[in-house]
């Protein structure tokens, strides 16, 4: 593993992504900027016109798009630049900038859906039968639905420049946590030094070595025990920050807020609470299967990642990983597999973590642009389903972008994380149906378990802290660190049961979850993990309607509501079937986990 990172500039050009493919040069940068900067005051031109005709209307709305296809470039640049090194002020400040722009561009167009919306019923009406605004009509119907929750000119004006500061709390825990924060140094199995990092923190909780894993863990979460007040404080202040803007639009909680932005009905949250809920013993019973073949007296919460099983070699190269990758994937096709290998070859992914690197994975898209992989790799199974994962969300990127054009392609958040856990359960599945040994299928097993775990039930318990703290702070409760780390101490408790130690450690996690800063993003892995979970039992059952019509899910963007979207898969998100037959599947692989035994 090696006692130090890397610096950027000592890693494998092989190994980094290609930005040249997204903005080829520092002129190319520079041309982007002042086009944006230009085109926004292009704005004004359409100001008070947007009613004049159908086709002004059609006109200015191609445009807005454009403009906003040119910050989508940018911001992906600079912050896929920063995350690269996250300590270098050369991007900090072009995001910072880019910000910038953006914000005056927001306050610039405020006035438009003001102006959208003071379109007489009956003009409107008649502007949707138009040739003109065909194409258009979705995003008008979508903008329409909207009008309870707009306000004035003025006031949009008001709430646009207030977004930016609105995103300091999320600068200041990003900055923070990976920039700033510095983990202790422990000993490996070796005996050797090494540096605990976000990184390589996962690795080290999969050590056999049960006295590696315990000091990694209180290694990592003693730095965070030493800033938990800080770290409440920004989180508060990204909480409070979604509760005025939710107020001031007259919604009636911040879910209600950020759920109808993807229209989602809140039914699907509490569906997926409650159903968890009802079944959470199952999670206990796999605790307590994990507790017993790991042969120990206690369980504490960082035994939850290390293998079952005590001989099978999971050391896996990044090279042997896109083959694992690709047999795994095969019942998808052949052209799915094409688009896969060009990823692989063409640089789309930045493979290893180097110092001051941002912690984590994700995939992102820039519409005429192939999609981008940023991730750790550590040469182990968990790593290798995580490359998995976020190429299925880069291919369900690159199938929406080109079926669609650029007004649909972006697709919803709550669809976001199907196609990318898809990946993962079917590569997992080939490998069980594949186990060359009766310890290699135990292990494989319980890589899927630990994948419901990990995603499923955790997301699920992430998602009932944040909904909690949410309606905490909307009614005026302040929130402390000892406040926070309570609640999600007797979370810990709930969902993990009486052969679990809950150590006090463990209190301060919430403190490290990065998409607390994206309000109600976590309960869409669990939802996205139910839908893939079907689906994927039903592409291996060998049903090619089920498959065909994942196809068009993938090529569906946001042309259809998320809903409407994962019923051409035949799947109703709106009825609790779905997350309980995720439910089934994980029963009955703790039954095939304890045939193993």
């Amino acid at each position: 593993m090696g006692t130090m990172l890397k610096k950027r500039s000592e890693i494998e050009e092989k190994y980094k992504w290609n930005l040249e493919d997204l903005i080829p040069s520092k002129e190319a940068l520079d041309a982007l900027l002042k086009e944006a900067e230009e085109r926004i005051s292009v704005y004004g031109s359409y100001k008070g016109h947007l009613s004049d005709s159908a086709k002004t209307l059609a006109e200015f709305l191609a445009f807005d798009v454009e403009l906003d296809e040119i910050f989508s470039r940018l911001f992906s640049y600079a912050r896929q630049k920063t995350d690269e090194d996250t300590s270098v002020g050369e991007y900090q400040a072009l995001l910072s900038q880019v910000s910038t722009l953006s914000t005056k561009a927001m306050e610039t167009s405020a006035f438009v859906e003001p102006e959208i919306l003071a379109i007489p019923e009956e003009t409107m009406n008649r502007f949707l039968e138009t040739e003109e605004l065909a194409h258009y009509r979705l995003m008008l119907k979508r903008i329409l639905a909207r009008k309870d929750h707009m306000l004035s000119e003025a006031e949009e004006k008001i709430l646009s420049a207030a977004s930016e500061v609105a995103q300091a709390p999320n600068s200041i825990f990003q900055l923070f946590n990976n920039a700033d924060l510095k983990f202790p140094v422990i000993e490996d199995e070796n005996g050797e030094k090494i540096e605990v990092t976000h990184g390589r923190y996962m690795k080290l909780l999969e050590s056999k070595d049960r006295r590696v894993r315990k000091d990694a863990f209180c290694a990592l979460y003693s730095m965070y025990r030493q800033f938990a007040n800080t770290v409440a404080a920004s989180y508060e202040g990204n909480l409070k920050q979604a509760c005025f803007f939710a107020k001031v639009r007259k919604y009636t909680s911040t879910r209600e807020y950020y759920l109808s932005a993807n229209e989602i009905p809140e039914l699907v949250y509490d569906n997926l609470l409650k159903a968890v809920e009802d079944r959470i013993s199952l999670l206990h019973r796999y605790v307590g299967i994990r507790k017993e073949m790991l042969g120990l007296d206690e369980l504490h919460m960082y035994d939850l990642y290390v293998p079952l099983t005590a001989d099978y070699d999971e050391e896996i190269t990044y090279e042997e990983a896109q083959e694992l990758i690709l047999k795994g994937l095969k019942p998808l096709g052949e052209e799915y597999l094409g688009i896969l290998k060009q990823g692989f070859e063409s640089r789309w992914i930045d493979v290893y973590e180097n110092q001051g690197k941002r912690s984590g994975a994700y995939s992102n898209s820039v519409y005429g642009v192939h999609p981008y992989v940023m991730m750790s790799f550590n040469n182990g199974m968990n790593s290798t389903l995580t490359l998995a994962h976020e190429m299925g969300h880069s291919l369900h990127s690159w199938y929406s972008n080109h079926a669609q054009d650029a007004t649909y392609a972006h697709y919803k958040i709550f669809v976001a994380e199907v196609a990318s856990t898809c990946n993962e359960i079917l590569m997992l599945r080939h490998m069980i149906d594949h186990a060359k040994s009766k310890e290699e299928k135990k292990f494989l097993i319980n890589q899927l378990l630990e994948s419901f775990r990990g995603t499923f039930f955790r997301q699920t318990m992430f998602a009932e802290f944040e909904w909690k703290t949410h309606q905490m702070c909307w009614e005026g409760t302040p929130l402390t660190k000892d406040v926070l780390c309570k609640l999600y101490h007797d979370l810990n408790v709930k969902y993990f049961g009486e052969d679990m130690v809950v150590d006090s450690d463990i209190d301060y996690e919430w403190e490290r979850i990065p998409h607390f800063y994206r309000p109600f993003y976590v309960y869409q892995y669990s939802t996205g993990f139910a839908a893939a979970t079907a689906i994927a039992g039903k592409i291996l059952a060998g049903d090619q309607k089920a498959l065909d019509g994942y196809f068009e899910f993938l090529k569906g963007g946001c042309s259809m509501t998320p809903i409407e979207l994962l019923k051409l898969c035949g799947l109703d998100m709106e009825k609790p079937d779905v997350v309980n037959e995720a439910l089934d599947v994980f029963e009955t692989l703790l039954d095939e986990l304890e045939a193993c035994k």
